[in-house]
């Protein structure tokens, strides 16, 4: 296949506008979405996130480090071990409302200057390849509330039942510098993680990601609570979550070893949180079963309740679906299936193995994290209830699918693909499932990845490399028509007695899928492409169809 990153750019940065139905996109678009130089030239190690809440002004105040290294390749091509005084800048980003109020290097205020979300903080002290350094970012102010979380995010400052403060953050598409200065691009995460400090007043109780280092009292009403992650993690994966919360916790024996599992919800929800959350035993025999051990078991697994649907924040999984099965308590797929169990507590889970172990490094390839996630909920069905049920369950999610344009989506702009990437990204990969037609190698492929790409973040190309290369079948334009073309495949066709011609309509060049068919109560392979094809049976054809697990439309002709 041909990796995008040698497709020709001005061609593309043609056309992109069209394929995406003529969207504009503007500088801060691109100072968001892309790789700068002000970013390219540093590499994130680690954050110390230092926040306060104050809940009556719905405002927040605080410090982050950033700890970075400094790369070999050097912006405008510098390759000397020194990087001199002159213009070096440093992209940090925070949205407004909010606030940088100063930044430090070694006790020195530096100075910065600012193009939107983009902050460019001009450094004035040399740096050499390979050297570690860090900064402190002072910033303060009130974030944008979320209108409809998850979706259009932001801050949620909501009160429980019983009017207390319930507050949490859901920011993966707004982006996490809605509320805290950081490098704001996916392609980049912090190799050794991030310390979250939470000051908030008492008695309320701080949930983050990862393991809870300690709370201290820093005075009669105010006290802190302190987070660590020592994995990789996606900025969209940092929150905060604050509540009147009980705790509840066990040991999964899983692939990994004895995985720390801390349940935080609020107290009146304790008796029915604990029945309902049995199911992640469930969720996480059947992921480690196909997707390999869970990714995080030095920062442990936390599902935590909150005031909205819920969100993968990484090994803080985020609830809000009510203690019931069904995805607030109807089922997406009609097939029944999907009112077996709850859909929050499957698909934000699975989003630990796609989208915070396997990390898109760009948002155009977003689909790897919600394609593979959506599809693991019937991976989930499969394990338990077998393959007719998850077949009956991906499948009903099919009317869902809009194609209204490419599930991947342009680069360099912070702009994902059509929101088919949930459900049109299940159905390619269940169609995949079929043309491989032996699920060991299936299972094997998708704990290879996992493997393979393990708290990494990748490109949709490298994907595509990777299952091709394991098929062992040339995968060029399957990719080509079901990722970057907004139309499925369309299976044209007629019969005339014991005749039937057939050819593919609306495909790339090249397309060839083989189909499964049934005629006459006989199950065999088709192999279509653009030009008209026949097979001859022996008896006139009476009953004819193709395999339903095949994401394909139809059209039959119409004799002259």
């Amino acid at each position: 296949m041909v990796s995008f990153f040698k497709r020709d750019w001005v061609f593309l940065l043609t056309i992109l506008p069209w394929i995406m139905g003529a969207q504009s996109f503007t500088r801060h678009d691109s100072l968001r979405g892309s790789i700068t130089p002000e970013r390219q030239w540093w590499d994130l190690q680690h954050y110390t996130l230092d926040v306060a809440l104050s809940i009556e002004q719905k405002s927040i105040f605080g410090s982050n480090t950033i700890r970075y290294r400094v790369n070999a390749e050097q912006p405008q091509g510098r390759n000397s071990a020194l990087i001199f005084q002159d213009g070096l800048r440093m992209q940090i980003d925070l949205q407004a409302p909010m606030n940088i109020d100063s930044v430090k290097q070694d006790g020195q205020l530096l100075s910065f200057s600012k193009d939107g979300a983009a902050h460019f903080v001009k450094l004035i002290k040399p740096h050499k390849v390979n050297q570690e350094d860090s900064l402190i970012c002072y910033f303060s102010g009130t974030p944008i509330e979320a209108k409809n979380p998850p979706w259009d995010g932001g801050f949620t400052w909501e009160t429980d039942e019983l009017g207390r403060a319930f507050i949490a953050n859901a920011n993966q598409g707004i982006g996490a510098s809605v509320w805290w200065p950081n490098k704001d691009h996916p392609s980049d995460e912090p190799d050794r993680g991030i310390d979250l400090k939470i000051t908030l007043p008492k008695p309320l109780v701080a949930v983050g990601n990862g393991r809870l280092v300690g709370i201290t009292d820093l005075s009669q009403d105010l006290h802190r609570y302190h987070w660590r992650v020592i994995s990789p993690i996606n900025n969209y994966g940092v929150n905060i979550n604050v509540g009147h919360y009980n705790k509840f916790s066990e040991q999964y024996p899983g692939l990994g070893g004895n995985l720390d599992c801390s349940y935080w919800v609020l107290d009146y929800n304790l008796e029915q949180a604990k029945a309902q959350f049995a199911q992640v035993s469930m969720m996480l025999e059947a992921f480690e079963y196909w997707f390999g051990p869970y990714p995080f078991y030095e920062d442990g697994y936390q599902l935590v309740e909150v005031p909205y649907l819920g969100m993968e924040h990484q090994s803080s999984v985020t609830y809000g679906n009510g203690y019931r099965n069904g995805y607030r308590g109807t089922d997406l797929s009609g097939s029944g299936w999907g009112m077996t169990f709850d859909f929050i507590i499957i698909h934000e889970s699975g989003h630990e193995w796609f989208a915070n172990n396997i990390t898109n490094k760009d948002v155009a390839d977003m689909w790897i994290h919600e394609g593979f996630t959506a599809y693991s909920e019937n991976l989930f069905l499969n394990y338990f209830h077998g393959t007719e049920a998850s077949s009956a369950y991906v499948l009903g999610t099919k009317k869902r699918i809009m194609n209204d344009r490419p599930i991947v989506g342009p680069y360099g702009v912070n702009k994902e693909g059509s929101s088919d990437m949930y459900y049109k990204g299940a159905n390619i990969l269940h169609t995949l499932r079929q043309l491989i037609e032996n699920d060991q190698q299936w299972r094997q492929i998708l704990i290879g990845l996992n493997s393979e790409f393990r708290h990494k973040t990748v490109t949709t190309d490298q994907i595509e490399h990777y299952i091709s290369k394991a098929t062992g079948i040339d995968l060029t334009e399957f990719w080509e028509q079901y990722l970057r073309r907004a139309n499925i495949p369309v299976f044209d066709y007629l019969i005339d007695q014991n005749t039937l011609k057939y050819r593919y309509l609306d495909v790339v060049d090249g397309f060839d899928m083989p189909l499964k068919v049934n005629i006459n109560d006989e199950t065999l392979w088709l192999y279509p492409n653009k030009t008209w094809q026949s097979l001859t049976a022996a008896q006139p054809l009476k009953t004819f169809a193709i395999d339903p697990n095949f994401l394909v439309t139809t059209r039959i002709e119409t004799q002259d």
